[in-house]
């Protein structure tokens, strides 16, 4: 296989019909340096961006003839004509007051810079039709910012039902609809990547009809339409990895057993711990390198699976590898891989990017010689300068936290294909797995190993907070370790969010130099000075933000903390409360709740306290999250997807994968005419990775 680089790929081959598309949104009219760091914030940064930009909602807006027609809280188009205005003392608001046919009188209200436009649109005695929400200040009816100005009710016939769309600072919606109007101008006519039969079954239009449909007015096919795209392009590309993985010569992988009889594990390996080894002999040992995903719930035993893999591929002469996402989890592994294979006199290295020096030499040596057998690391160990003897197994962790092209860089760094092994420790909904991981086969530890206890989990308000502290004392007193997560780093001026150097500085009040702080700006030797007094003991209590969500194991820490837990997720909740619970030790999980509990905030916490079972929360944190935060850990909501919501996933999911077998296995591939269709598809959703697979890139 030719030497992969990702950026080499990026744009290559793009069919010129979508050239447009792809153009940058400063190439629109009205877009200068003003406007481009708001559309960025959104993630706007080509046409095609702001073409795919969905409305939220839409505002159906009703016209009457004067304000007694209509209701407070209503949105409404009404004429009026402007007789008075009224500027505010200092910085108050500006007032256009105007009366419709009836003499009845509103205040038009402005704030800030807005008051120019006020003025400017709404002159004296001349009639407008104005757009906008009617309510009520006191006696007087009020409409503030109107949200359109036209002399002439024809102005506002484009204005009846509305797109309102997600903003950011700097924009308006008039602005943004401005934009995605030019946008959707001139759209192609791409050719149909859809099944004709499923495409007239479900009623759905053409690509450059839905586009602008799903813009103008509620059109559920429209949507539709568009959210299946996305789902086909994810699922194709996905298919083609897995059949272009199963096209590659791997190295059959034969372990004879003997370093497996030595490793010293503290306890006996559960059912599906065993099971899933088995699944993992039966793939290496094909010649078709290994293209597997293990997903295990927090304290499940991935870690000893890894180590079993691992040492089939030591056994068999060869080396493996396995890639973490931090630094302080790559040390966690190292370390607990080291004490597991004690026995065995097999050879493991860390290699991170901190690593310089004759330190780093004598690892690379070792690499290329082979008297190192398993190299942990961050991304370092995919660097150009490390090359192995002979790397025949990787394993990536937190494996939705790396992308295809990081799992294909390190693939190159073997002579053949190496067998991969991905893990992740965030339980996924089963409607999730196909999605996120529908290239690899897929092994489930549900079984916990025997011996752990159930975590108490307990809601607590916010304002007593002193007594947590307190309790803390109590804790640390009996020689016990504990953890107070927090959601932030450091205070926002707008928000009320505990952040972690403020709660730092007051536990270090009250426990001294027993507190120690982690989190992600932190420079990583004072962030792992932090972890390794917490880890050694000395420190008894570390205050930190997610970061420590996976791979922090210290058995002696029994007690965690969460404040604000309302604005978790579950997964994540789930995640950080797998803390602790890592001993023999009972273990206590506090969930510090602020007062304004949202429903599903109150939902969320109670499943908390009601199971503690990963696979069940994943499936409940998706229905309460909806299309948002699909995997817990990432909190702004990313999931391969940018159009179709949750709703659409569990729907056209299944039919878009479907569709793609039926396209590979039966209708020609992508050099069918419907074939060609779809790569147009791949890039112009940019699953076009999946086109350089068939090219061997």
């Amino acid at each position: 296989m030719a030497k992969y680089v990702w950026s080499d790929y990026v744009g290559a081959m793009r069919p010129d019909v979508l050239n447009p598309l792809f153009a940058e949104s400063g190439s629109l009219k009205g877009v200068g340096p003003g406007l481009a760091r708001p559309l960025e914030k959104l993630g706007l940064t080509r046409v095609k961006d702001l073409a795919y930009h969905l409305p939220d909602r839409f505002v159906a807006r009703r016209a009457v003839a004067n304000l007694d027609e209509a209701g407070v809280g209503e949105q409404i188009v009404v004429a009026l004509t402007p007789r008075e205005y009224k500027q505010s003392a200092g910085r108050g608001p500006f007032r256009v007051m105007a009366e419709d046919a009836l003499g009845n009188y509103i205040a038009l209200t402005y704030f800030g810079r807005a008051s120019y436009s006020g003025k400017k649109q709404l002159p004296l005695d001349e009639k407008r039709w104005v757009a906008g929400r009617l309510d009520q200040y006191g006696q007087t009816w009020q409409m503030v910012h109107p949200d359109h100005v036209s002399e002439d009710s024809a102005g506002m016939l484009g204005h009846l039902n509305e797109p309102v769309y997600p903003l950011s600072d700097g924009l308006t919606q008039g602005r943004l609809q401005a934009l995605v109007h030019q946008s959707l101008e001139g759209l192609p006519e791409l050719p149909e990547w859809i099944e004709p039969g499923l495409a007239a079954k479900m009623d759905w239009p053409r690509w450059h009809e839905a586009l602008p449909l799903a813009h103008k007015a509620e059109h559920p096919q429209a949507r539709d339409r568009l959210a299946y795209d996305e789902l086909l392009a994810n699922s194709l590309a996905l298919l083609l990895v897995r059949e272009s993985n199963r096209a590659k010569k791997g190295t059959p992988l034969h372990g004879d057993g003997r370093l497996r009889a030595k490793l010293n594990l503290p306890f006996e390996l559960t059912g599906a711990q065993k099971r899933s080894i088995a699944e993992i002999e039966g793939d290496v040992a094909q010649g078709a390198p290994m293209l597997r995903l293990l997903q295990g719930d927090v304290g499940s035993g991935k870690t000893a699976v890894a180590l079993n893999a691992m040492l089939i591929a030591v056994e068999a002469g060869g080396q493996a590898a396995l890639l973490a996402p931090t630094e302080i989890l790559a040390r966690q592994h190292a370390e607990t891989l080291s004490r597991m294979a004690a026995g065995t006199g097999v050879t493991i290295a860390l290699l991170t990017g901190r690593d310089k020096g004759k330190a780093r030499e004598s690892i690379l040596m070792g690499l290329l010689d082979g008297s190192i057998d398993i190299c942990v690391g961050t991304h370092a160990i995919f660097q150009d300068t490390v090359a192995y003897r002979n790397l025949t197994l990787a394993v990536i962790d937190e494996q939705h936290r790396f992308g295809v092209g990081q799992r294909l860089m390190l693939s190159q760094k073997a002579k053949r294909t190496p067998h991969c092994l991905a893990m992740t420790a965030t339980p996924i909904p089963r409607t999730l797995t196909l999605a996120q991981y529908g290239e690899m086969d897929v092994s489930r530890l549900d079984e916990m190993p025997p011996g752990r206890q159930a975590i108490d989990t307990r809601v607590v308000a916010q304002d007593r907070l002193a007594d947590v502290i307190e309790g803390i004392g109590r804790h640390i007193a009996k020689g016990a370790q504990a953890y107070w997560v927090c959601p932030m780093v450091r205070e926002l001026e707008t928000a009320d969010i505990a952040a972690a150097e403020a709660r730092h500085a007051l536990l270090s009040e009250r426990f001294g130099d027993t507190v120690v702080m982690v989190h992600g700006q932190m420079r990583p030797e004072a962030k792992d000075a932090a972890m390794e007094r917490f880890a050694r003991g000395d420190a008894k209590l570390l205050v930190a933000t997610t970061v420590i969500e996976v791979g922090v194991d210290v058995p002696n820490a029994t007690l965690m903390v969460i404040e604000q837990a309302e604005r978790f997720g579950l997964a994540q909740l789930h995640q950080l409360r797998g803390r602790v619970g890592r001993g023999s030790q009972q273990s206590t999980c506090l969930l510090l709740r602020g007062d304004a509990l949202s429903e599903t905030g109150r939902e969320r916490l109670a499943l908390m306290r009601e199971t503690q079972d990963g696979f069940r929360l994943a499936e409940e944190d998706l229905r309460l999250r909806g299309g948002g935060e699909l995997l817990g850990t990432r909190q702004s909501g990313d999931t391969p997807f940018k159009v179709a919501d949750f709703e659409q996933i569990a729907r056209l999911l299944p039919l878009a994968h479907d569709d793609a077998r039926l396209l590979m296995e039966r209708d020609g591939g992508l050099s069918s005419p419907r074939g060609e269709a779809a790569r147009t598809l791949l890039y112009l959703f940019e699953r076009d990775w999946g086109v350089q697979l068939l090219r061997g890139g």
